[in-house]
């Protein structure tokens, strides 16, 4: 009797590993298209498949691999692709399955899109388990930037933005990022971390950068920090931060960048959510050349 209850328990716990789909984040961050002649705007696309929903299968002794096919779509209003590709992302390889933890895969895209109003798909398919996919779908607007000053998109960060003069994929405004999938802040991530980027700014000017950490629901901020920010001439000034949240307790967050005149007044503002989980360890995505 015992036997067949170990039995039962092995099938339905099988069953349903097998029946949970692949997971698939998509971060998505818009800047301002630096060609000021063309309207819209340059769409930072970071697509991340956790290596904890995908299937290793032995490739040799002491050797298993798992991979993802995704495919990465922006839709117009009128239904027609605006933008489409399909990519193979492959976690690193492993020695022992066993261990709990599996790194996610990365894989960034920058595209140039007009001002419109969009839908951003992503299917993600487990290449060693049969029909185990997931679809993803989120809206996605593009407008140009005005005259006025004015912030981006924030990027949730993994570590600290760090300078650097070689041009890549995964810089911006002459730092290397390291994005933090999902907004995802897991045990030991006790900073949050953060991008952002100021249009607009005259020159040699100083605003005020106010750095605002709100707990979901709550009507109170746990954290403030206020910057002083100086624009550059004749490009964006890269805005760049940390917050330690390390006393503060798990759970959802909306972070909160406002740009001030002398007067307080705010001139922009920009809100990015993350979530704070102490008891998951989070390590940062490993990202696939581009």
């Amino acid at each position: 009797m015992r036997a067949c209850l170990l039995v039962l328990a092995l099938f339905f716990s099988l069953t349903a590993y097998a029946a949970v789909p692949p997971q698939l984040l998509l971060d998505v961050a818009r800047f301002r298209n630096e060609d000021m002649a063309v309207k819209g705007a340059v769409i930072e696309l970071y697509a991340t498949v956790p290596g904890q929903s995908l299937t290793y299968k032995r490739r040799a002794p002491k050797v298993f691999q798992a991979a993802a096919s995704v495919t990465l779509e922006i839709i117009r209003e009128d239904g027609s692709a605006a933008y489409q590709e399909t990519i193979t992302l492959k976690p690193p390889v492993l020695s022992d399955t066993s261990i709990s933890l599996k790194n996610p895969v990365s894989f960034q895209k920058r595209i140039l899109l007009p001002d419109g109003k969009y839908t951003l798909r992503g299917q993600v398919r487990d290449q060693y388990r049969k029909g185990q996919n997931n679809v993803v779908e989120q809206p996605l607007v593009v407008e140009s930037a005005g005259k006025a000053l004015a912030l981006s998109d924030v990027v949730l960060l993994a570590r600290a933005a760090a300078k650097s003069s070689e041009p890549s994929n995964f810089a911006r405004g002459g730092y290397s990022l390291t994005r933090a999938p999902g907004g995802l802040y897991g045990r030991g991530a006790d900073k949050v971390f953060f991008y952002a980027e100021l249009y607009n700014s005259k020159p040699e000017q100083t605003a005020q950068a106010r750095y605002r950490l709100r707990s979901e629901g709550a009507t109170k901020d746990v954290l403030v920090t206020n910057v002083a920010i100086r624009g550059q001439a004749g490009q964006s000034t890269p805005v760049v931060g940390e917050l330690d949240m390390s006393k503060l307790p798990a759970g959802d967050y909306t972070l909160t960048i406002e740009m001030r005149d002398t007067k307080n007044k705010i001139l922009s503002s920009k809100n990015a959510r993350l979530h704070r989980n102490v008891a998951e360890y989070a390590p940062a995505g490993v990202v696939a050349p581009q």
